[in-house]
């Protein structure tokens, strides 16, 4: 069986993010940069553009006046959120085009823009700094599934209906009929994008937030985020009675489980705005 790494590289030429991801992570790395030279680059692809100006716009923001100019966008939200909105729709646009068997890709996204919006407001929550981070980690915890349904369609869709039907982890059931589960898979693929090293980590961790040393906080949030996605779509009859964080996890970022219920709504309340983003595709489906 194939090895997480392989995986991706048999798919590496499929799963490549445009020119503008790297233009962008360029401009924010360097540091003699400034905010009018993230706008030029971002002028450089109306498309990207247009969506910023629409999620600025859109009531996620609340900004009481409308925000019509790139520039505008970048010195209101910072270098941060802007380059997170970039990776969002850049990831989104990239994965669009890929034909995949078996996949529900609408319900794919719809999940992982979720996890997205929990994980910024559960690390805001835990009065963790620069919580909008955290959105990035959220919006890829997922991704590995694209590659595992380019690869072997047939087990990826056996694994999901086993793992269901005998109540067990997805990742596990992954590992016996693939070889590898979708968070290995995953990490692979933002670290052939050469994203840094806290995504990765967040993304490999998450089924297992001890194992990620100093990025612990990182794949707790993801795993408290991603536990929650999971929970909301099980059936109701066969939910356990509460979300099954990991202790560590719980540990490592101070979560109140009682604030979830109100994290929740607020998430679900953004969803379709943030999918209008990401993936156009999925709100109307």
């Amino acid at each position: 069986m194939p090895t997480a790494q392989e995986l991706v590289q048999s798919c590496t030429s499929i799963f490549t993010l445009p020119e503008i991801y790297f233009r962008v992570r360029e401009v924010v790395e360097d540091s003699n940069s400034t905010m009018g030279d993230l706008a030029e680059v971002l002028k450089l692809d109306p498309a990207i553009s247009a969506r910023l100006l629409r999620i600025v716009n859109s009531p996620i923001y609340g900004f009481p006046k409308q925000i019509d100019t790139i520039s505008r966008a970048v010195s209101l939200l910072g270098t941060q959120a802007i380059t997170d909105l970039v990776t969002a729709t850049t990831v989104g646009k990239t994965f669009a085009g890929v034909p995949i068997q078996l996949m529900d890709v609408s319900k794919f996204w719809q999940r992982s823009v979720l996890c997205a919006l929990l994980a910024g407001k559960i690390a805001k929550s835990c009065e963790i700094k620069d919580s909008e981070r955290f959105f990035v980690e959220g919006l890829l915890r997922d991704l590995g599934h694209f590659v595992l349904y380019q690869y072997a369609p047939q087990r990826a869709q056996s694994a999901l209906i086993e793992a269901g039907y005998l109540e067990i982890s997805l990742a596990e059931v992954e590992r016996s009929n693939i070889g590898c589960d979708f968070a290995e898979v995953g990490a692979e693929l933002v670290h052939s994008w050469g994203m840094p090293p806290q995504i990765e980590q967040a993304i490999r961790h998450q089924l297992d937030p001890n194992e990620a040393g100093d990025y612990i906080q990182h794949a707790s949030i993801v795993h408290l985020a991603g536990e929650v996605v999971e929970y909301e779509e099980r059936d109701p009859k066969r939910r356990p009675t509460e979300v099954p964080f990991s202790p560590q996890a719980m540990k490592a970022t101070g979560f109140v489980s009682a604030n979830l219920p109100e994290l929740l709504m607020d998430a679900q309340g953004q969803l379709n705005d943030m999918l209008a983003l990401v993936y156009p595709q999925a709100v109307a489906a």
